[in-house]
């Protein structure tokens, strides 16, 4: 018997370590799938329709969330981006974990919208840390670094809304603890009631 997958959401603060993070579970976890967004960008060299995203115009973006068919989307920098109800649902109706790596907003809109789902929230070691992270990146300018840094604090309390907590001391420790709450979700009796009805006279 086949039982529904789980959509795991996996948010942080900027320079947490996210991207990394949810890279290794990928490559260490073949049953998981990353979630494909959809974006009204041009696509790049090599990008295909259906793999990196799904690429649509202005106007097609905004008809499909006129008829609600993003668990979230956001404007960013002119350009939409957003996360498809219906490719998210048909992955999880064949049994697949998605795993969706957003920004703590986006998350908050999948949580209303998929409340089923697995929310993870991703710490830093300390505040001092995730400075040095950010820095180490040589991509942002004196600016930009305060901005992060001040929007650090609110972005973590954010966190408090999330099922679970895991601080990304050390990327194989994090990882190995978001495995072991996926697997303990697929145990959950809630989610294998049918399980139960085969042991039915």
């Amino acid at each position: 018997m086949m039982t529904r997958g789980l959509l795991i959401t996996v948010s942080g603060a900027s320079g947490t370590g996210k991207g990394t993070v949810c890279k290794r579970l990928l490559d260490l976890t073949p049953t998981l799938i990353y979630s494909i967004s959809a974006t009204t960008r041009a696509p790049r060299e090599g990008e295909l329709d259906g793999r990196e995203y799904f690429f649509f115009s202005r106007d097609q973006f905004v008809e499909k969330i006129n008829r609600n068919e993003f668990l979230e989307y956001a404007d960013v920098y002119g350009n939409y981006y957003g996360t498809l109800r219906s490719y998210v649902d048909g992955q999880l109706a064949d049994g697949r974990d998605v795993l969706l790596e957003i920004d703590t907003q986006g998350a908050l809109k999948v949580q209303k919208a998929c409340p089923e789902g697995v929310f993870i929230f991703l710490l830093p070691p300390s505040l001092e840390e995730l400075k040095q992270r950010i820095m180490g990146r040589g991509t942002e300018s004196p600016e930009s670094l305060a901005k992060r840094l001040k929007s650090a604090p609110l972005e973590i309390e954010i966190g408090r809304q999330y099922d679970y907590v895991v601080v990304n001391d050390s990327v194989e420790r994090a990882v190995d603890q978001i495995k072991s709450i996926i697997a303990a979700e697929h145990c959950r009796v809630d989610r294998s009631a049918g399980l139960f009805d085969t042991f039915k006279s």
